[in-house]
């Protein structure tokens, strides 16, 4: 059996498997004191206990290599399993792992003292072999955020990871939804909290005169509904933690810096002003500029002009991206298609501006 095949090192599999032998080995020896008459029939070079042992240990070396290899199997189906977990959820079921086995392991302590050293040492060997290796495996796929938990006790200072710290929503990501959508895509993971104003502040939108707010209000609260069934993270309803401030944005960043979290937001403004308050700030704006395709100057894009821009002789459009495109000398080409010649960009907080001309001009 390779290493291939059983998904475990091949020295972890031959100790497995030796584990398997000296069990059954010792199985072969009991069976023998316990059926034994007190007479010895040597064959060749082997008494009856001789050879009950070499049996036992033979079946132990046949069934060990299937049995490390469902053991690897087990493990992989467990690593699989636990790899989308968050590192809490990981933490929290190690420790009650731990607290059944010490509790198994006190309730059958005098069954070990009764039974044969031949056959329990083994057992015992092959569980700590198969659970170490289990938990060496978790703690590696989870490094970043173990450290990240136990660092102050064990006396390590790591910075902390914007990735790895509770998400406290806006109400602009809500409105958005496409949180949704970036949670599917596995880009967001572990706890999400919703403070209790962020909730009213959509009710109060939902419950509108204005049809535009109201739609944003009800697509507001449909995204909240839609991450509480998400397997991926993990939803925190909490009240109003910040009586004393009145606005909501003032109350999502006073609560964020009290909980140690991350503001995740779509506004810009908002997160200027966290980032200057000292608060943790996950812009998902941001991010999806930094995702926008590349233009550079020389490129020659498709636009088509929306309507006339600032100055004399401009006009204005958009790529497919949302990039806004000023494009000289084609005001009379407004509502149409034309490809133009990138000629400079703009980048701003806002977004990316992009300068081009007609590429008629150009030849």
């Amino acid at each position: 059996m390779t290493k291939r095949e059983s998904g475990l090192p091949g020295g972890v599999v031959e100790a497995l498997r030796l584990c398997v032998v000296v069990f059954f080995a010792g199985v072969g020896f009991s069976l023998s004191q316990a059926l034994g008459n007190g007479t010895q029939v040597r064959v060749g070079p082997f008494d009856d206990t001789g050879t009950s042992i070499v049996l036992g240990a033979a079946v132990g070396y046949v069934l060990g290599g299937v049995i490390a290899r469902l053991t690897g199997r087990a493990m992989g189906q467990a690593e699989a399993a636990l790899r989308d977990r968050s590192v809490e959820q990981v933490l929290a079921g190690l420790a009650g792992a731990v607290l059944g086995v010490l509790i198994s392991a006190g309730l059958l302590w005098p069954v070990l003292l009764v039974g044969s050293i031949s056959v329990t040492i083994p057992l015992f060997f092959f569980v700590c072999i198969t659970i170490g290796t289990l938990g060496y495996r978790m703690g590696l796929s989870q490094r970043e955020g173990v450290l990240l938990l136990l660092g102050s006790r064990a006396g390590l200072h790591r910075a902390t990871s914007v990735a790895s710290l509770p998400r406290v929503l806006d109400t602009s990501v809500a409105i958005d939804g496409r949180i949704v959508d970036v949670i599917r895509a596995g880009f967001l993971h572990g706890r999400l909290v919703v403070p209790q104003p962020v909730i009213d502040e959509l009710q109060g939108l939902a419950d509108a005169s204005d049809d535009a707010r109201r739609s944003k209000g009800r697509r507001g609260l449909e995204t909240l509904a839609a991450l509480q069934r998400e397997r991926g993270i993990d939803v925190e309803v909490i009240g109003d933690e910040a009586r004393e401030t009145r606005e909501v944005d003032a109350k999502l960043i006073r609560m964020t810096i009290d909980r140690e979290a991350a503001l995740l937001t779509l506004d810009t403004n908002l997160a200027r002003a966290a980032g200057l308050a000292g608060c943790r700030v996950m812009n998902l704006h941001a991010l999806s500029l930094a995702l926008r395709p590349p233009v550079s100057a020389g490129d020659l894009v498709a636009v088509l002009l929306t309507r006339p821009g600032k100055e004399a002789g401009q006009a204005v459009g958009y790529l497919d991206d949302g990039t806004m495109v000023v494009v000289e000398r084609a005001r009379t080409k407004v509502g149409g298609e034309v490809r133009a010649t990138v000629t400079s960009v703009l980048t701003t907080a806002n977004g990316r501006m992009v300068f081009a001309r007609p590429e008629s001009s150009l030849s």
